[in-house]
């Protein structure tokens, strides 16, 4: 089962979900949390993704300004109207603006180094993320090229922008990349998403790019009212593939 530990980052010291698997690890997959944070949900995630023969750690990539127990909602997210109230007493917006390309850089060298603890460096590694994280999983695989072998990003968020150093500018041939929109998502529209094909296709990448259709940004998140179960598990099973393609 998933333990929360804590470990070395960038500017100190962050909580995260470390699940191992039963038997030699076929390689390690980073974890890009969504913007509500380390929670049970997170957990059981990592523990699937762990069952597949990998070793997982998602860290909490907030921890500068709060703790998993400052994130934990104290409302049910599966009430649509809910989401509004958590949002107004927990600042994720100016989180997620804090955390810059140069801050979340710093964390991932304390994040692959952690991974490497169990692993060995030689290890072959994967990244996945959801929301706000898939774009982390994207810059991730960038920063270490000879590490990263597969990305996967769920209902991402922020991940093709207007700005000169968009997460989708940093794409790379070497790796295989499978994103999974949500429909009708503000934050990844269909001229988004063709923005990626073509920044994907610019650099001779293998890749999934496709909108789920009917699931809602958030789509994997069983405590939200987001969730969508044929969105879910198509995600589980498509990550499941690529990362016994690019890892095993």
């Amino acid at each position: 089962m998933a333990e929360l530990i804590e470990i070395p980052a960038g500017d100190g010291t962050t909580e995260a979900y470390l699940s191992r698997p039963e038997g030699d690890p076929r390689g390690g997959v980073l974890f890009f949390m969504d913007a509500i944070g380390l929670r049970p949900r997170i957990a059981e995630m990592v523990d699937r993704i762990a069952s597949w023969g990998y070793v997982v750690l998602a860290p909490n990539v907030f921890y500068r300004w709060a703790t998993s127990a400052d994130l934990a909602p104290d409302v049910d997210l599966r009430v649509p109207e809910n989401r509004a109230v958590y949002f107004a007493k927990v600042p994720i917006m100016q989180f997620i603006g804090k955390l810059t390309p140069e801050l979340s850089a710093r964390d991932d060298e304390a994040y692959v180094a952690e991974l490497d603890r169990h692993l060995g460096p030689e290890a072959k590694l994967g990244s996945t993320g959801y929301c706000m994280g898939a774009r982390l999983a994207t810059r991730v695989a960038s920063e270490f090229p000879d590490r990263f072998v597969a990305v996967g990003g769920f209902h991402a968020g922020g991940l093709v922008t207007d700005a000169p150093n968009s997460p989708h500018l940093v794409v790379t041939g070497s790796v295989e990349y499978l994103y999974l929109h949500a429909d009708h998502d503000a934050g990844m529209s269909p001229d988004r998403v063709a923005e990626l094909a073509r920044a994907l296709d610019a650099v001779g990448a293998t890749y999934t790019n496709e909108i789920c259709p009917g699931a809602m940004h958030g789509y994997t998140m069983s405590d939200t009212a987001a969730w969508n179960d044929d969105a879910t598990e198509r995600h589980f099973r498509e990550l499941k593939a690529l990362l016994g393609r690019r890892i095993d």
